[in-house]
């Protein structure tokens, strides 16, 4: 069993901890919409020991329970109390995948003191800080304009109806997601973890996520990471965060730079994993000297 926190709303999250307890700086992982933190599974398998490290299943998700509050508000309310309990003092590196970016920009928004006080790095990976209200899965024209209806219709759906769990066998799930999220030749296993931990979510979390991030806007919330070392991770073929999303994050952020992995999709914590933690472990350093990595980087 995982160590588990109450939030102060009576939510119990599920909480994973790792490496040194008297480190000077911890890196914490928020995962993406309807996933969990086996997302960083690859990830936190290449950070050294040297590294310590906090990642959580947001509420509505994994092994946490599902909120009466679904917005991203709520869910950087949350990010807020695991670091306190679980990194009270010391630095921060903030990692965040997708919807786990957004939160971090909504604590940015709404806890501006504590990410200036205490964050030295942040990595933002295939996540966006607005546009993302008309999702066309990287479709054209009239498959764009339906891709948008369907997803729209589904997310209403779930939260109308509220099932208990998602009506959709593991295989359509892996078939799903195997186009909707990854890029060129993604391993079976990775497939299957995410097909997985969609399986798992709360349905109802799921659609109403899904209609907050439609609403998603927190670009004037950037400024107050303006100048903390950063870097923004985008896969060339993500059909959800594209690289016009990630260029937007950049755009905002005087210390961070752009790197674009060619070929990849939108679950770059697994297609991409060295690379990303690569990123975590060069800000956890503190250092100006290059990663090898294999993903070109892009002059910001």
């Amino acid at each position: 069993m995982s160590p588990r926190i109450v939030t102060r709303d009576g939510v119990s999250l599920a909480v994973e901890h790792g490496g040194p307890a008297d480190a000077d700086t911890t890196v914490v992982l928020v995962h993406g919409w309807a996933q969990d933190r086996r997302t960083w599974d690859r990830v936190v398998e290449l950070l050294p020991a040297s590294v310590r490290y906090v990642r959580y299943d947001l509420c509505g998700h994994g092994e946490s329970d599902p909120p009466e509050a679904t917005t991203i508000d709520r869910l950087a309310d949350d990010l807020a109390e695991v670091v306190a309990a679980f990194a009270p003092t010391g630095g921060l590196v903030l990692a965040g995948h997708s919807m786990g970016g957004m939160t971090i920009m909504a604590m940015a928004d709404r806890y501006p003191d504590l990410v200036r006080d205490r964050v030295r790095g942040v990595v933002f990976v295939s996540t966006a800080c607005a546009d993302m209200g008309r999702l066309t899965l990287g479709l054209r024209g009239v498959a764009g304009t339906v891709a948008h209806l369907i997803e729209r219709a589904v997310a209403t759906a779930l939260v109308r109806y509220r099932p208990q769990r998602l009506p959709l066998g593991r295989r359509a799930v892996m078939l799903g997601a195997r186009w909707l999220v990854f890029g060129r030749r993604p391993r079976r296993a990775d497939v299957a973890s995410v097909a997985d931990q969609l399986l798992r979510a709360h349905p109802a979390s799921v659609g109403a996520f899904q209609n907050e991030i439609s609403l998603h806007d927190r670009t004037a919330a950037l400024s107050v990471l303006r100048r903390t070392p950063g870097v923004v991770l985008a896969g060339t073929a993500d059909r959800l965060c594209s690289v016009r999303h990630a260029r937007a994050i950049a755009d905002e952020l005087d210390a961070a730079r752009l790197v674009l992995c060619p070929g990849a999709g939108h679950m770059l914590p697994q297609e991409r994993a060295r690379e990303v933690a690569d990123e975590i472990v060069a800000l956890c350093r503190a250092t100006s000297a290059p990663v090898v990595s294999g993903c070109p980087r892009v002059r910001h």
